[in-house]
C-alpha cells in the first residue's frame, strides 16, 4: 500500500506529531492539575451524599420498624386494658346482680314476716271476735234459760240460795 497518496492528516509528519504530542501533554497536565481533582472531588462528594442518603434511609427504616413495634406494643397494651376493663365490668355486673338478689331475698323475707305478723294479728282478732260472739251467745242462752227457770219468785230464791251456798263453801 502506498501511504504517499493518503491525506496529510492521516499520515502526519514528524513535526505535526511532535506538536500534537506537546498539545496533548499540556492539556493532559492541565486536566491532571485542575480537572481531575475537581472531577474526583465531585465524585467523592456524590459518593458521600449517596452514602449519607443510604444511611439516612437505613435509619428511617429502623425508626419505622421501631414505630411499628411501639404501635404493636401500644395495641397489645390497649387490648390488655380492654380485657381488664371488660373483666372489671363483668365483676361489677355480677356484684350488682348479687346485691339485687340479696336485696330481693331480704325484701321477700321482710314481706313474709310482715304477712306472718298480719296473719297472727288477724287470727287474734278473729279469736277475740269468736270469743265475744260465743260470750254474747252464751249470755243470750243463759238469759233465756234463766228466764224460763226463774219464772216465779220461789225459783229465783232457790237459785240465789244455792249460789250463796257455793260461794261460801269455796272460801
Amino acid at each position: 500500500m502506498d501511504f504517499s497518496k493518503l491525506p496529510a492528516i492521516l499520515t502526519p509528519d514528524l513535526g505535526l506529531l511532535f506538536w500534537m504530542l506537546l498539545a496533548f501533554a499540556v492539556i493532559f497536565f492541565c486536566l491532571a492539575k485542575y480537572g481531575f481533582p475537581a472531577i474526583t472531588n465531585m465524585v467523592e462528594e456524590r459518593k458521600k451524599y449517596i452514602d449519607e442518603s443510604l444511611l439516612k434511609a437505613h435509619e428511617a427504616s429502623e425508626r419505622l420498624e421501631n414505630i411499628k413495634q411501639e404501635g404493636e406494643a401500644i395495641l397489645q397494651e390497649a387490648r390488655d386494658r380492654q380485657a381488664q376493663i371488660l373483666k372489671e365490668a363483668a365483676d361489677t355486673r355480677d356484684a350488682i346482680v348479687e346485691q339485687a338478689q340479696e336485696k330481693a331475698r331480704a325484701e321477700g323475707a321482710r314481706l313474709l314476716e310482715d304477712a306472718r305478723v298480719a296473719i297472727e294479728q288477724e287470727k287474734k282478732a278473729a279469736i277475740a271476735d269468736i270469743r265475744q260472739q260465743v260470750a254474747a251467745l252464751s249470755v243470750g242462752i243463759a238469759e233465756k234459760v234463766l228466764r224460763q227457770n226463774l219464772k216465779d219468785d220461789k225459783a229465783q230464791m232457790d237459785l240465789i240460795d244455792r249460789m250463796l251456798d257455793e260461794v261460801s263453801t269455796d272460801k
